[in-house]
């Protein structure tokens, strides 16, 4: 008989049978809904599944972006997927990939992972008979995913965010290349801006500019490697990320110079664009959509290295349960910290 938390059961080698009782997780009923805490009980693993004990999520701007109506998701299904947690089966402290992929479709084969044509992501999807997001005590991988292990000595606030702002960040320098000696924008000092911040200037970036309406976190910016800031406008750059969804205009590029969104991930305002200045330019315009799981190792060994000098830890503002995720939600709302983290 399994215990409250379960225990693993095997009826052959590769069917595992896992007996859980009373796990716990906070379901999306639908948009302006509160969270509905549930318990569930008997959850059996397929092959290649395993499965992970949440020990903490935090809460992500898409999330909000959810509960608020401005992304869709289905109803019911567990919200989360910046999450770290302990493999049942070999007790191991992993962080996952936010998708899973079947590495054998068109877009796979490509390295565009991110739409592959069986693609499920955790927090956005429903996985039959089984727990698939953050704010949950379980969790359920399928095949198909990334899971790593944690460095040592790196908190759970740190790497929470890994498998979600790290890892796209890790991707839009990959799309970018290399920024040693050149003039960095960001746009928007959310986590994903101030991750980028804190990557351009470890890697040697010589200027470091962050633009954001807010003076906290243009302020916070300094702490994150930012060498100038400001409300809007900036001068030409050889390298621009965008991660605030709302740029009204076209950063100024000098020869060569790339520009990077990921931010707008629901519908914006277009932005206009000059192709005789883009021709003559030489410039890219690259669009960053989640990420290829090599860069969530990207992300692992950089808040492993040089990220240690940042304080990354500080960006969770404040700690709740999971029985307390609506208040958790409310305060993020009205405090609009840069992360809130649930503790199953």
């Amino acid at each position: 008989m399994a215990d409250r938390r379960g225990r693993i059961q095997r009826d052959d080698a590769q069917h595992p049978v896992l007996g859980v009782f009373e796990y716990r997780a906070a379901l999306f009923d639908g948009p302006g809904l509160p969270l509905r805490l549930a318990s569930f009980r008997n959850l059996t693993l397929q092959p290649g599944e395993r499965l992970v004990r949440v020990t903490a999520c935090t809460i992500c701007g898409s999330d909000l972006h959810t509960l608020a109506g401005r992304r869709a998701a289905p109803s019911p299904s567990i919200l989360g997927h910046e999450a770290v947690g302990m493999e049942v089966t070999t007790g191991r402290r992993v962080t996952w990939s936010i998708l899973s992929c079947c590495g054998e479709c068109d877009h796979c084969r490509r390295g565009m992972e991110p739409k592959c044509e069986r693609l499920f992501k955790y927090g956005h999807g429903v996985h039959a008979g089984a727990p698939s997001g953050g704010l949950s005590e379980l969790i359920v991988l399928r095949p198909g995913t990334l899971v790593l292990e944690v460095p040592e000595g790196l908190a759970d606030e740190v790497v929470c965010p890994a498998n979600c702002a790290t890892a796209t960040v890790a991707a839009c320098f990959r799309v970018a290349g290399p920024v040693r000696g050149r003039t960095v924008l960001v746009q928007g000092a959310g986590l994903l801006g101030l991750t980028a911040a804190a990557m351009a200037a470890a890697e040697g970036a010589a200027e470091v500019h962050v633009v954001d309406p807010d003076a906290e976190r243009r302020e916070l910016a300094r702490r994150f490697g930012a060498t100038a800031t400001g409300a809007e406008g900036a001068p030409a750059v050889d390298v621009a990320f965008e991660f605030s969804g709302r740029s009204a205009a076209m950063p100024a590029l000098r020869v060569g110079g790339v520009w990077v969104l990921a931010g707008a991930v629901f519908s914006v305002p277009p932005v206009a664009v000059d192709p005789e200045a883009m021709v003559r330019g030489l410039w890219r315009i690259e669009g960053v959509h989640n990420y290829r799981p090599e860069d969530l190792g990207t992300a692992l060994r950089f808040l492993d290295g040089a990220g240690r000098q940042f304080p990354f830890g500080e960006l969770v503002a404040r700690s709740f349960p999971l029985a307390e995720v609506n208040e958790a939600l409310a305060w993020a709302g009205e405090a609009r910290p840069v992360r809130v983290m649930i503790r199953p």
